[in-house]
C-alpha cells in the first residue's frame, strides 16, 4: 500500500499544492491521482512558477495576443484548472463530492473588496464550469462576507490564508451563514464543498525568527530557546482542530448536516518544512487526524511517498495536550512574542505576497503575449 493511501486510511485527504500545464500534458497529475492524491490547490505563486518555465503556455498565449493581460491570465488558469478537474472527476464522484476538488484563487488584489471578490468568484465558477472546482477566497475581514455570499450561491469555497484562531471562528460563522442561506434558496447542500485552509509552517518561521533574535541578543536563555522553538505551528494547528471538533456539535451545523451538508474540513496548508533542521514531513506526521486535508508541494509529497511511517492518528487532543499548548503561547507572550501580533502580521504579509506574485504573473503573461509564438 502506498504511503499516501496509508495516510488516507487515517482520515487525511492528500492534495497536491501545485499545478502547471506540463504536469497535465505529461500525465504526471493522473499518475499522482492513481497513487492516491485526491485534490489540487493552486495560488498565484504556483502559476507564476509554472508560466515562467518552458514553453507549455506559448500556443495558448499566441491565441490570446491583443487582449488585456488580466483576461489572458484568467484564460490560462481556467484551462489548467478545468483540465485538472477532469483528471480528478473520478475521485470526486467516488468520494461523494468530498474530494477530487481543484482550487483556483480570486485575484488577490481584491482581498479588501467584498463585492469584487463575490463577482470574481462567480466568474471563476461559471468559466471553469466543473462541479469539482473550488474558489479560493482569502480570510480577510472583507473576505468573510464574500465567503458567505459565494456559498449562498451554491459555489464551493476554499477559505485561504487563515492563521489565527479568532479569524478561524469567524470563518466558521461565515461558512454556516452561507450554507443556511443556500438551503433557504433551495440549493443542494450535499454538492457545496468547503475547506478552511490553515497555514502551518509560516507560524514557526515567524515565531522562531523572533526567538532566535532574542537568543542572539542574550535576552533569552539557551534552555528556554530550545524548549520554545519549533512548537508554535503545531500547537496552533491543534487548537484549530479542537475548534473544528467543537463545531461538529454545534446545533447550527447539526441542522445543516441533517439535510446533507458537508463539514468544512480543516486543510493544512504551508506544510513544507522551511527550517532545514526539521524533518521534511514534520507538518504531515504531527497533524494526522480524521476529516482533515493536507495539501503538499511536490518536495513534501515526495518525502511522504518514501516515508515508512504507519501514520497513526498523531494530533494531540487530550486535556493535557490542550494545557501544554496554552502554556506554550503564555510562555511566548512572556518573552514578548504576542500571538495576535504574529497572526495579524502573517495575514498581512500573506496577502501582500500573493498580490506581488499576481503582478509578476501578469508581467510574464504580457511579455509572452508581445513576444508571440516561438
Amino acid at each position: 500500500m502506498s504511503a499516501i493511501r496509508r495516510l488516507s486510511r487515517q482520515g487525511v485527504s492528500v492534495w497536491l499544492d501545485d499545478l502547471g500545464r506540463d504536469r497535465l500534458t505529461s500525465g504526471d497529475l493522473a499518475r499522482l491521482v492513481g497513487d492516491g492524491v485526491c485534490g489540487v490547490t493552486t495560488n498565484p505563486s504556483i502559476f507564476a512558477a509554472a508560466v515562467s518555465k518552458g514553453t507549455a503556455y506559448a500556443p495558448q498565449l499566441a491565441t490570446l495576443a491583443g487582449i488585456p493581460p488580466e483576461q489572458a491570465l484568467h484564460a490560462l488558469m481556467v484551462e489548467d484548472v478545468r483540465n485538472a478537474c477532469d483528471v480528478l472527476r473520478g475521485a470526486f464522484e467516488a468520494s461523494g463530492s468530498v474530494d477530487g476538488r481543484v482550487s483556483l484563487e480570486v485575484d488577490p488584489r481584491l482581498s479588501f473588496d467584498t463585492e469584487a471578490t463575490i463577482a470574481a468568484a462567480r466568474r471563476i465558477w461559471g468559466d471553469v464550469d466543473r462541479p469539482n472546482v473550488m474558489v479560493k477566497i482569502p480570510a480577510t475581514q472583507a473576505g468573510l462576507p464574500a465567503i458567505t455570499e459565494t456559498l449562498a450561491s451554491g459555489i464551493s469555497v476554499n477559505v485561504t490564508l487563515i492563521f489565527g484562531i479568532d479569524r478561524y471562528l469567524e470563518v466558521q460563522s461565515a461558512w454556516l451563514a452561507g450554507l443556511e442561506a443556500a438551503r433557504a434558496s433551495g440549493h443542494d447542500l450535499a454538492s457545496i464543498g468547503s475547506v478552511a485552509s490553515f497555514f502551518v509552517s509560516r507560524i514557526d518561521t515567524a515565531v522562531d525568527t523572533q526567538l532566535d533574535a532574542l537568543a542572539a541578543s542574550q535576552s533569552l536563555g539557551d534552555d528556554q530557546h530550545r524548549v520554545l522553538r519549533g512548537r508554535a505551528a503545531l500547537a496552533n494547528a491543534r487548537n484549530a482542530y479542537r475548534r473544528y471538533r467543537q463545531l461538529l456539535a454545534d446545533p447550527r451545523w447539526l441542522a445543516l448536516e441533517s439535510v446533507g451538508a458537508q463539514p468544512q474540513r480543516p486543510l493544512w496548508a504551508s506544510t513544507s518544512a522551511k527550517d532545514p533542521s526539521f524533518a521534511p514531513t514534520r507538518y504531515v506526521d504531527e497533524l494526522v487526524a480524521p476529516q482533515t486535508v493536507n495539501t503538499m508541494p511536490s518536495a513534501t509529497l515526495d518525502a511522504v511517498a518514501t516515508s515508512l511511517s504507519g501514520w497513526p492518528v498523531a494530533i494531540g487532543l487530550t486535556a493535557a495536550d490542550a494545557d501544554s499548548d496554552a502554556s506554550l503561547f503564555a510562555e511566548l507572550a512572556g518573552v514578548g512574542i504576542g500571538y495576535e501580533q504574529v497572526v495579524n502580521d502573517l495575514e498581512e504579509a500573506g496577502v501582500a505576497a500573493f498580490i506581488a506574485a499576481w503582478n509578476s504573473l501578469l508581467q510574464l503573461v504580457e511579455v509572452a503575449q508581445k513576444a508571440g509564438p516561438d
